[in-house]
């Protein structure tokens, strides 16, 4: 057998599926989020309340379904505003005053930027970045809410995309890995 015919044995024996390169954690994260829509992402229903909700029923809210918001929505049911966190110590912690009383209207960020499910991964990114958003309202068609993206949201997302990268490291970030052969402790 020749030089040329070892080589066709050679190139004959490598799977043709061994050519095409897998994307890396890097890459693939990069197409998820340039191009997954918001949808692809688990979230829930959007909270809201209406305009006429008092601070209390907005705070309790934010106390029994664990959310960093809620929306607020007018009386045709259109997105209005959002209150956060950040406004309740912003605009309403260190007050005087009767969170019975006060309407909710009276303390949210109004109209704030809004994106529909269909809208790129990348969009949300984007506005809680130039804007300083940790929470961007998703709507629908006709401006009802319908759920909220969170940095909270994107951050699970990373992690579902590139889980060894993340939940394998080691237990203290400012020690060096073990080069044992047994990951284990010692008793």
């Amino acid at each position: 057998m020749g030089p040329s015919n070892a080589l066709e044995e050679v190139a004959m024996a490598i799977d043709p599926a061994e050519l095409i390169e897998t994307p890396s954690g890097e890459d693939r994260l990069r197409r998820s989020l340039e191009n997954d829509p918001i949808s692809a992402l688990q979230l829930g229903p959007a909270i809201a309340v209406s305009e006429g909700a008092t601070l209390k029923e907005a705070v309790e809210n934010l106390q029994e379904h664990h959310i960093g918001c809620v929306l607020v929505s007018g009386s045709d049911g259109t997105l209005r505003g959002i209150f956060t966190e950040r406004d309740l110590l912003n605009r309403v912690a260190g007050r005087k005053l009767d969170w019975s009383e006060c309407r909710v209207a009276d303390f949210m960020t109004r109209d704030p930027e809004s994106l529909r499910p269909a809208d790129r991964i990348v969009w949300a990114l984007n506005l809680m970045h130039m804007g300083g958003y940790r929470h961007v309202p998703l709507v629908d068609e006709d401006n009802r809410p319908v759920g909220v993206i969170s940095v909270k949201d994107i951050v699970e997302f990373i992690v579902e995309l590139m889980p060894a990268a993340v939940l394998n490291l080691p237990p203290d970030p400012h020690r060096a890995p073990s080069n044992d052969e047994d990951p284990g402790g010692t008793d």
